[in-house]
């Protein structure tokens, strides 16, 4: 027993404790200095056995980050005046090969298609069309429904038709990979307006919030507490049925849940055991949530601001635990130049930042601002993931700074 306490008091002296937060740094190293695309995942390109950087143009090879093309790359110059084509990746094996392929979300509108891995060998990918249009500036790639198996969740618009859209999650063909992908509804179509002497008649047709190809904002998560995904949009969410048939669009719920904004995220911020909606500005300065009231028909939503002056055009978000403690964090920073200089803040530095979560005795969620780097911003889309396999979660960004990766150090 003496000798325990004469351990404890001598860890105590040199400053060890127990239970204690650990102290959180970033190491960030630099793949490529050039704008290259604005998402980004991560994979075992080659099954070498460790984690590559996949962007659409390129896949950079662990540990040493040789660059390999995955398609003739296009020059975008410093992203000033332009954009890439690659506004989001996620990497996953859609052939049963067993090497990772690459969903590549090309310029919003757009059809989108997947690379197939040429089995970790040099040479350009192969290009499968997905869909002939995707759709809001948020697609997602996730466990909508429960089953294991991730979707691409997005918007979408008919062939012609750029005043209308749809809502919707595609899953790969079951009979040949290399087809485009079954679209399953979450929403009706679009309907047009009826015309009389060439005008729109007052009261007719309706409009799909979230499906034109610049729209902001998407989420997944369960809204009303059923223990079923739901999906959202800034103008209401759909709710997710007891049983999902693919085919049979979801009951929909309007709200007003802001404005522009990027991903959204479902947690219960207030203690009440409603689920309230967490969101970013995609372009304006504001980090916020909405809180869940009754409502005569539907719940209502109420604003509040979380940072509204700390960085802008936050165009990308992810809800995961940082420093391990039980409570998930939030992760963005600035889409650097999303829209050239004409966006509030572009003058200001490329921020990434960590939200630590707090919850007190009665269950309130509060935020504190962890800068990360400033330096490197977020694109559209990015990666919050170990890569490193030390068990901790690393940033990963490709965006109009370069391609980084930024990895999570505990000391």
């Amino acid at each position: 027993m003496r000798f325990r306490l004469s351990l404890l008091l001598l860890f105590a002296a040199i400053g060890v404790s127990f239970g204690a937060e650990p102290t959180i740094t970033w190491k960030k190293t630099v793949l490529d200095k050039k704008f290259r695309s604005e998402g980004v995942a991560i994979a075992d390109v080659n099954k070498d056995g460790k984690i590559d950087v996949l962007n659409g143009e390129y896949w950079y090879e662990a540990p040493d980050w040789k660059a390999h093309e995955m398609k003739p790359p296009t020059d975008y110059k410093d992203g000033l005046q332009n954009y890439s084509h690659s506004f989001a990746c996620w990497a996953d094996d859609f052939n049963g090969d067993g090497f990772p392929d690459l969903i590549v979300i090309d310029f919003p509108g757009d059809p989108c298609y997947w690379l197939e891995n040429p089995q970790g060998k040099e040479g350009h990918w192969k290009k499968h069309i997905i869909w002939h249009s995707a759709c809001n500036e948020t697609p997602i790639y996730a466990d909508l429904l429960g089953t294991g198996k991730k979707v691409l969740l997005m918007g979408f618009q008919p062939k012609g038709k750029g005043n209308e859209g749809q809502m919707a999650y595609f899953t790969p063909n079951a009979k040949d990979p290399n087809a485009l992908w079954d679209m399953h509804p979450i929403s009706t179509p679009s309907m047009p307006p009826k015309m009389e002497d060439g005008k729109p008649v007052k009261g007719t047709g309706f409009e799909v919030p979230g499906t034109q190809k610049f729209s902001h904002g998407l989420g997944v998560g369960d809204v009303n507490n059923d223990g079923k995904n739901d999906v959202l949009c800034t103008g209401g969410w759909w709710e997710q049925p007891a049983k999902t048939d693919g085919t049979t669009p979801w009951a929909f719920h309007p709200a007003n849940l802001g404005e522009a904004c990027a991903d959204m995220f479902v947690l219960d911020m207030d203690g009440d055991g409603k689920m309230d909606v967490v969101s970013s500005s995609a372009h304006k300065f504001g980090i916020w949530w909405h809180q869940q009231k009754p409502g005569k028909e539907n719940p209502t939503f109420l604003r509040h601001d979380l940072f509204k002056d700390l960085v802008s055009e936050t165009h990308a978000m992810h809800f995961v635990d940082i420093d391990g403690d039980g409570l998930k964090d939030l992760v963005t920073g600035k889409r650097f130049w999303s829209h050239g200089r004409s966006e509030p803040g572009s003058d200001k530095s490329a921020m990434v930042y960590w939200f630590k979560a707090s919850k007190s005795k009665d269950g309130v969620i509060s935020f504190t601002p962890m800068p990360i780097d400033d330096d490197s911003g977020i694109g559209t889309q990015f990666c919050v993931q170990d890569i490193n396999g030390d068990g901790l979660l690393d940033v990963i960004v490709s965006n109009k700074k370069g391609v980084c990766v930024i990895e999570q150090v505990r000391k």
